[in-house]
Order: structure tokens, then sequence, then C-alpha cells
């Protein structure tokens, strides 16, 4: 596959202007902003410095830093120890392990963001040029990343024109009150959502499930978004967050929660052109390309359609990679050099 520069995805965005260009980010774009916060290996640190008896003797036993296999090992011994009858006492240890071994992931992406939106530097303007290519097309921004980066940004750009499809409820509203003595309701996902643009296909710290609705939590005038989540957490609240299984055992997640069920079929019924950044398409993203393939009708002469995907890659392997699991795609690939990105108005 021929490697290409991503002046050549530009070019091809500029050429096209009749086709709607979408973005979809994976955990590689906010490695790219700090890899010390936001790599794998750092949420691995930080479970290692818990100390806990019972993580420790997992980390021990699974060589391996891919917090998504460990959790499927641990859902996996749970399913063999109910089929063998291996005792109702052990199957309560494995269980309450993997849930503590998600709180303990939710715990440690809280505890390792910056404190707050403003710790985030001036370089969000050069991102937010890069988010506004997609967004001023009519594309929309897809993200499987659970952190805030995204949100953060989307915050001190206000230029950027987008939704989350969250909206408030007046709770008081009647003819002619006056404005200023409105009260308004939590932030709750689908008031917007014939207009929503931005989609967090997994989750993200920020959005709850509440029962019959979404609340996505924020800032109040007396504490800092990671506070307001934290809060939540301590009364044993938990955002919406797919992570553990393989990509049926995620999809199958996904399509049991309103909000990611939507996001998805987003996904799957996108247009035109769709670029990834940080998205390497592994083995438990096979629901990704799944959405992918419906997008592009399966290959089928119907339109409209979704007509090629742009793969952001960092390196040889990368590349080889793709190449290897390019026949999985129905629809045309190409391949770019993300290091040709200027994300972060850094170079």
């Amino acid at each position: 596959m021929k490697l290409e520069s991503f002046d050549d995805v530009h070019a091809s965005l500029q050429k096209n202007r009749d086709r709607d260009f979408h973005l979809l980010l994976g955990n590689g774009f906010s490695v790219a902003y700090d890899p010390k916060i936001f790599s794998y290996n750092a949420l691995h640190e930080f479970i290692e410095e818990l100390e806990d008896e019972d993580l420790s003797k997992i980390l021990s036993v699974v060589e391996t830093k891919n917090f998504e296999l460990i959790m499927q090992h641990l859902d996996n011994l749970a399913a063999l120890i109910f089929v063998f009858d291996g005792g109702h006492e052990l199957l309560e240890k494995v269980e309450a392990a993997s849930k503590k071994l998600k709180s303990s992931l939710l715990d440690a992406v809280q505890s390792l963001h910056p404190e707050h939106v403003f710790t985030v530097p001036e370089e969000v303007k050069a991102c937010a040029k890069f988010l506004n290519l997609f967004l001023n097309r009519g594309g929309s921004i897809f993200s499987t990343n659970y952190d805030l980066l995204l949100y953060w940004i989307l915050m001190r750009a206000p230029a950027i024109d987008h939704t989350d499809g969250c909206g408030r409820d007046a709770l008081n509203f009647e003819p002619g009150i006056d404005p200023a003595d409105i009260e308004y309701s939590d932030l709750y996902w689908d008031r917007n959502k014939k207009k929503q643009n931005v989609f967090y296909l997994h989750g993200a710290l920020p959005f709850f499930d509440a029962g019959s609705e979404v609340v996505k939590e924020e800032y109040t005038q007396s504490a800092y978004l990671l506070e307001n989540i934290s809060t939540r957490m301590d009364k044993g609240e938990y955002p919406i967050f797919v992570t553990a299984g393989n990509g049926e055992e995620k999809l199958a997640h996904i399509k049991h929660n309103h909000y990611l069920a939507h996001c998805y079929e987003q996904l799957s019924e996108m247009t035109g052109t769709l670029v990834t950044f940080g998205f390497n398409f592994g083995e438990y993203d096979t629901h990704i390309i799944e959405a992918i393939n419906r997008a592009a009708k399966n290959g089928k002469k119907e339109f409209p359609k979704l007509l090629s995907v742009y793969i952001g890659i960092y390196s040889d392997e990368d590349k080889k990679h793709i190449e290897e699991i390019q026949h999985l795609f129905k629809v045309k690939v190409r391949i770019f050099d993300v290091n040709t990105v200027n994300l972060w108005g850094r170079t």
C-alpha cells in the first residue's frame, strides 16, 4: 500500500467538496497529547501502585498491560467456574476482582488527568483547527476514548460548531416568566440528538446512565468537572464505559445502552470518507470494522454510502498490520503517516 501524508488527505478533502469527511479517534489521539498521562502503561503503573492484593495477583499472572485482555480472561474464568461448578465462593471472588479492576481503571483515568480544563495548554488551538476540517464540512467526530481530552478541547475552542446531543429541560417555564428566573434541569442526552455530531462510541467519563436518562456531568460554579465526577463515583455511580471483551462482546454491551447504540448506529450510517487518527484496528475492534462495512453497504453498489477510509499509521509495523487486515474492509482503504499531522502545533 502507498503511504500518503496528511497533505494528501487534505487535498482529497478540498477536492471532494460534495462529500462528508468524518473523523475516528482512538487512544493514539490522547497519547499524542501526553503519553505519560494517557498510555496503557501509565494506567497499568497506577493500578500497580494501589498495592491491592487481588489486583497484584492478577497482574503478576497475566503478563500483559492490555486491560481489555485481562478483563476478558477474568470473564472467561468466571464462565468456566460456573459451567464446571467450581464453587460459589470462588466465582464471587473472580467477579469481584473483575469489578474492582474496572473501577480501578476508571479511577486511574480520572487521577491521571490534568486537574482541569485550564491546565490544557494553548496548543489546543491547533487541534481545534484539525477537528474543524471535519465538522465544518458536515462531518462527525467519533471517539473510542474514555478520557476528557476531546471534551476539554471542544470547550476551549468555541469556534467549533459541535454538539454531543445533550441539552436541558426548563423546570418552571410558563408564559411571561423572566428568562433569568427559569430553572433548568441537569444536562440530559437526546435533547439535541438530531444535531449531534460528536459521538463517544465506548462512552466517556462525563456520561452517566441514570436509568431512563443519560446524564452528562459538567462544571459548576463551585467545582471542576473531575470533582463532580468523583462525587458521583464515591456514591457508587459509574460512567458509561465499554472496555472489556472482544468486538462481539463490546457490541453486545453497546446495544444494551441507548446512548451507545445511537452512537454506533451513526457510525454505521455515515457516508463519504472516514479518516482515522490513533486507532489501530486491533483484534478487539471487529465491531468498528463491522460498522464501517455497514456504512459502505458491504461493498454493494448502493448510494449514498461510505466510499473510502484513510487509516493513520505510525510505523512500518502499523503499515504491515493494515495490509494484513485490508481484506476485512468492504471499502477502499488508504493509509497516511499520522506524524505528518501537526495535531498540537508543536512542530
